[in-house]
């Protein structure tokens, strides 16, 4: 018998922006496999969280995926849905939403993210009081003048690695300390099940370094710097088989009608950023287009290259986004199309 740290994993009930949460339980098991099977449901006190009120507290959580923990001797991470005490969702849980069942859906998120000091409340490479010199210098740099934070985003992917999430790869982005990783899933429960284990890796790994991770869309507000998106690269059978671009088009004009719908899930103060400016499509309009990274919806060169096979770009949802929810409202209205 061997005692085991299951560390379970949950979003709280906060708004606008939900909070990642955790609690270890020490079990003592027997050749414990690492399987879902294996697990129980948990609980915990959501009047501490705003997703319940104190005379009756409790609420459920019930395991969706487990992960190796590779920072802990016998640890695992174990993405965990908040549901009621009867069993039926909680109104904070996105990914009860997903109509993906069959996981024809395949989403590859590009997470962008603000690493920042918590001595200067800045970006990393930010000197107190001032700027550093424009954007420009900074995406996919290299060497000490303009690169800030490798060796936090380095062992981050190799955590992500270890834990068996499909991490794809990281960049430095445009502004200062600003920096991006992708990932990829067939399912969109499962792709959204990695960007927040990805997220929970990234966030506690700050705690040695003395630093912050900043999710918020425009964290340096009405200034000529980028904000940080997390665009999402979506599929589904049709759009990787049909070979045929009034397919896509008329998926495309799918979202035209429902855009506020879309918006409303994209992640808070998403407004600051959407302003047609720095690589984004404003957001008071709909628009795609072929290779452009100034439209709402980016149909991929490759896709139409490959015969219109492939995949769109949704570019609108924020850093802060959550991905269970953006996924959800894709899948809804891309079948709202066929």
């Amino acid at each position: 018998m061997a005692k085991i740290k299951l560390e379970y994993i949950w979003l709280d009930g906060y708004e606008p922006t939900q909070n990642l949460r955790s609690k270890t339980k020490v079990e003592e098991h027997e050749n414990f496999k690492g399987t879902l099977e294996e697990l129980g449901n948990w609980s915990f006190d959501g009047s501490s969280t705003k997703q319940a009120e104190g005379g009756s507290s409790d609420c459920l959580l019930v395991p969706v995926a487990i992960y190796p923990d590779p920072t802990r001797i016998n640890g695992w991470l174990v993405m965990s849905e908040v549901m009621y005490a009867d069993g039926t969702p909680h109104p904070s849980n996105g990914r009860a939403t997903i109509d993906d069942d069959n996981d024809d859906f395949w989403f590859g998120f590009e997470q962008e993210y603000f690493i920042m000091d918590t001595k200067t409340q800045l970006p990393l490479g930010f000197p107190v009081g001032g700027y550093p010199a424009p954007q420009g210098m900074y995406y996919c740099s290299v060497g000490g003048k303009n690169t800030h934070g490798r060796k936090l985003v380095e062992e981050h992917a190799d955590l992500c690695i270890a834990a068996g999430i499909n991490f794809e790869g990281i960049n430095q982005e445009v502004a200062c300390g600003q920096w991006e990783f992708q990932l990829f899933a067939k399912g969109a429960k499962k792709a959204g099940d990695e960007i927040w284990v990805a997220r929970y890796l990234l966030d506690r790994l700050t705690e040695k370094y003395g630093y912050y991770i900043e999710y918020h869309p425009k964290p340096l507000g009405d200034t000529d710097w980028n904000g940080s998106g997390m665009h999402a690269n979506f599929s589904n059978e049709v759009l990787r088989t049909c070979g045929d671009q009034a397919t896509y088009e008329r998926i495309c004009e799918a979202f035209r009608p429902v855009t506020a719908e879309h918006i409303a899930v994209y992640g808070a103060y998403n407004d600051q950023r959407l302003t047609g400016k720095h690589e984004t499509a404003s957001i008071n309009d709909f628009s795609y287009g072929v290779s452009d990274r100034g439209c709402s919806i980016r149909i991929p060169l490759m896709t139409v290259q490959k015969g219109w096979k492939g995949w769109l770009e949704d570019r609108r949802p924020a850093s802060n986004g959550d991905p269970y929810k953006i996924a959800a409202r894709i899948i809804k209205t891309v079948k709202s199309a066929l």
